[in-house]
């Protein structure tokens, strides 16, 4: 029939092999079980060294038992907590936020129960011993996964190992939007390998922008044989027409029989995990996603959590902001400040304020300078050399301290901490009713697009990350983008 049906006709002649977890992620798991003891026994340790000046000090209750041996039987139990919470399953090691969710509530669950024990039986546990091993615990847990989850990011992006081969059941153009889905991330744990398109397959491979060519292996009936033609380690069927619930059923036996993961992809993009939750109706597994919430009492702890951070930085970095401005003042005329009418909340325009980082009157060349426009799309204007800005303006952008007064907009309520990025009146008018959800929230002083590349970032990138924000923006999101700010700051890259 095809070239990708001559494949599997010779993988056929070879005897399925029942694949296992990737030798990585079985590797990976045992070593995250002596990180844990490690991170454990130095709660417990420090703990009793803490409160008790060594290690050992005896319970009141039971005068022969000493707090050695409470740490070991709370580290052991702890251990424990953390097996059957699956904190070291293959599906949430190494990346996304699930696996810190299991450690913390693995520590919470152990010390509650602690807690509880202590209480029924009189024990009578020294509450500054668990005061101290409850935070340490959780510290070094989280810590020393964070490390391992860094070099996992090392290994995958330096040399291309750690990563879980994937062939994809779907339509091509759902197999293209996939694969570009999981290449746009360098960290990305899955690799697209090969693909199986339901109905008439007159292509032997399908050409991906930006990544290359995936192979195709015949229609949906040819799976299995894909898998060991491509050595996979799971299957992701995407949104097909064809492959109906009662296929899906039976494909997930036949993986079953080889240990292979089965990965369904309704077809949902750029919504996060809080707002799609399951629900069996009638034995279907439908995925409900929630409206975004812009109102009620997320907005008021965003509107908390900007004053507080606003305030704080502006009274503590006081001294940082006046010499700043004296040195934009003696290094080039014109004002210390920078004022640009910008695009807030619902459209709404206002007065962004920044240090002044180009010579006055700048405004004033961008036609002049319009064929030496770098940003891809076009709706954006900038250049990586900008023969406009100041000696002391370059140093001000590379590490974004020009945007220090936008804290003043902050209290002002024109904008927030964490946001899209503010636009221009000339972008908005060029907003398509896609692009102009982006006005449903403040745009902030950082943002996915601060922490992703930002002068980087195409104008296409720069949307889909404003607009993922916005659909799913929390108090969580604002306080690791806020954090990874800090370190894009310093590095100062993709900023000019």
């Amino acid at each position: 029939m095809t070239a990708g049906i001559d494949r599997l006709e010779v993988a056929a002649n070879i005897a399925p092999i029942p694949a296992k977890v990737p030798a990585w992620q079985r590797g990976y798991a045992r070593r995250l079980v002596a990180i844990d003891l490690v991170g454990v026994v130095l709660a417990v340790g420090l703990a009793q060294w803490l409160r008790f000046g060594g290690l050992a000090g005896e319970i009141s209750t039971f005068g022969s038992l000493d707090y050695t041996v409470v740490s070991i039987a709370i580290a052991v139990i702890w251990m424990a907590a953390l097996s059957i919470n699956h904190s070291r399953s293959a599906r949430v090691i190494g990346s996304g936020a699930e696996e810190y969710r299991r450690v913390w509530l693995a520590t919470l669950a152990v010390f509650g129960g602690v807690a509880i024990v202590s209480m029924l039986f009189k024990l009578e546990i020294a509450r500054g011993y668990l005061v101290i091993a409850l935070p340490a615990g959780i510290f070094f847990l989280i810590f020393f996964r964070y490390l391992a989850r860094l070099v996992i990011r090392h290994v995958r992006e330096k040399h291309g190992r750690c990563i879980t081969r994937v062939l994809v059941v779907g339509s091509a153009s759902a197999v293209r939007d996939l694969t570009q889905s999981f290449a746009r991330e360098p960290r990305s744990e899955y690799e697209v390998v090969g693909a199986c398109i339901p109905g008439p397959v007159p292509r032997t491979k399908i050409d991906v922008p930006g990544v290359g060519e995936i192979p195709t292996f015949g229609d949906e009936s040819h799976v299995v044989g894909a898998v060991t033609a491509t050595n996979s380690h799971a299957v992701a069927v995407t949104a097909t027409e064809r492959l109906n619930g009662r296929g899906i059923r039976d494909l997930s036996w036949e993986l079953e029989k080889l240990d292979i993961d089965l990965l369904v992809a309704p077809g949902v993009v750029d919504v996060a995990g809080p707002r799609l939750q399951m629900r069996p109706v009638c034995g279907l597994p439908l995925i409900h996603v929630e409206k975004p919430q812009y109102h009620g009492a997320k907005r008021f702890q965003k509107r908390l959590f900007d004053v507080l951070f606003s305030g704080s930085v502006l009274l503590f970095g006081l001294p940082i902001l006046l010499g700043v401005a004296a040195a934009v003042k003696l290094s080039s005329r014109g004002p210390i400040f920078y004022r640009q009418e910008r695009i807030g909340l619902d459209g709404d325009p206002f007065e962004m304020i920044k240090f002044r980082t180009m010579v006055d009157g700048a405004d004033k060349m961008v036609h002049k300078l319009a064929a030496l426009n770098e940003s891809e799309g076009g709706v954006l204007f900038k250049i990586r050399e900008d023969p406009r800005i100041t000696p002391v303006g370059k140093i001000l952008r590379k590490y974004s301290i020009d945007e220090l007064p936008q804290f003043i907009n902050v209290l002002k309520r024109d904008m927030s901490v964490v946001g899209p990025r503010p636009p221009l009146a000339n972008e908005v008018r060029s907003y398509d009713d896609h692009a102009r959800r982006r006005l449903l929230v403040r745009p902030g002083i950082t943002g996915l697009w601060q922490v992703s590349g930002r002068s980087d970032l195409s104008w296409e990138d720069s949307v889909r990350l404003d607009m993922f924000y916005v659909e799913n923006w929390s108090m969580i999101s604002d306080l690791l983008i806020a954090l990874k700010t800090v370190k894009a700051m310093f590095g100062g890259s993709g900023a000019y």
